[in-house]
């Protein structure tokens, strides 16, 4: 449970307005009449997120009993290219796989961070009290986006032109559900520096799951967001890149990156929130850098960090860079003492421009 005042779950997309606003420029219409479908789509699923907080309406609804505690309870439904969810039953928890590719990916990935949460963190489902995880899969045509919605995971299949299957990706998959992670415990307001931080930690976690479901080590992880999502004709290699923020994609039709990796570069603007999935990029080197530096799995020691300022109880809804980045000092010291952890906290904000108190 939230210690900020309840949950006020916000409707988060992995593919930035900013990005779709690009395309719905383009000349060829295989480009923007997808990015122009999704804005639309995007627009009415956000208005109807405010709308239901608004009115105070059950902000989360479950479909299924909850598990044993310790135990996923996973369904997944296809929405069979419209925009009704759940949609038709696909997949329920225990059952063998089906021959649809991505209703499987989904329920992998729904597992995967079921999986990570528990035992490197000791929390049962997002909500830490088992809630299930409903995932809907083929919603709308040529649906260029992924989105947690305060209730449940909404995969599209892109358009195949600029994006491929959004189930393709399992840190797509655990950084929308990581989203819901954040809606039960700090709750962060969805704007400014506060929701940079908000999709930075799910940034974070959806890197921290991709490289647990692989075994890989901080040293051998790619720290890129959305590595497979872009289409053949996209000159770029993911979403975004937490080691080197700004150089996931420079394409003709998709743009440049516009990430910042330190504070040098902030961006200041009134679209996306605020700049929420570009500023982003700044705590999200902030973990690369730490992470590295302690080397080893970075959901160990940066990510228990990370993990315990999250849920700790102490990170205000609106807080700024300056109040997460103080808190992960104080948590690595915590946690850890006066060792590595702590050196290699301190110097990574240092590193990207961002004061502890």
């Amino acid at each position: 449970m939230t210690t900020n005042g309840g949950h006020r779950p916000v409707f988060c997309t992995i593919v930035p307005p900013h990005v779709l606003d690009r395309l719905s420029q383009a000349e060829d219409p295989l480009v923007h009449g997808p990015a122009r479908r999704t804005l639309r789509r995007d627009a009415y699923e956000r208005t109807q997120r405010r709308l239901t907080t608004v009115v105070g309406a059950p902000a989360v609804t479950t479909r299924a009993t909850a598990a044993e505690p310790g135990t996923p309870q996973r369904t997944v439904y296809d929405a069979e290219h419209g925009t009704d969810l759940p949609g038709v039953k696909a997949r329920g928890e225990g059952e063998e796989p089906g021959q649809d590719a991505t209703v499987n990916r989904a329920y992998a990935g729904l597992g995967a961070t079921f999986e990570l949460f528990l035992k490197e963190f000791g929390r049962d489902s997002i909500d830490g009290s088992g809630l299930p995880l409903d995932a809907t899969v083929h919603y709308d045509r040529d649906y260029n986006n992924a989105f947690w919605n305060g209730e449940q995971m909404v995969f599209g299949d892109g358009d195949g032109e600029i994006f491929l299957d959004f189930t393709v990706a399992v840190d797509v998959i655990g950084h929308e559900l990581a989203h819901g992670v954040t809606q039960y415990t700090a709750n962060l307001d969805y704007f400014g520096q506060s929701g940079a931080l908000n999709e930075s930690v799910s940034d974070v976690f959806g890197a921290l799951i991709k490289q647990y479901t692989l075994g890989q080590t901080a040293e051998e992880a790619d720290w890129l967001i959305g590595a497979g999502l872009l289409a053949p004709r996209v000159t770029g290699v993911a979403l975004r890149s937490m080691k080197e923020p700004g150089t996931a994609y420079d394409d003709d039709v998709l743009g440049k990156d516009p990430q910042p990796a330190t504070m040098d570069d902030y961006v200041r603007t009134g679209r996306d929130n605020g700049g929420v999935h570009i500023n982003s990029g700044i705590p999200n080197h902030a973990f690369h850098l730490a992470a590295t530096t302690l080397g080893g799995h970075a959901w160990e020691r940066a990510g228990q960090i990370w993990y315990d300022v999250l849920t700790g109880g102490e990170l205000d809804q609106d807080a700024q860079f300056t109040d997460f980045a103080t808190l992960t000092v104080k948590a690595a010291r915590a946690r850890y003492g006066e060792g590595a952890e702590l050196n290699a906290v301190t110097k990574a904000w240092e590193r990207v421009g961002v004061r502890t108190l």
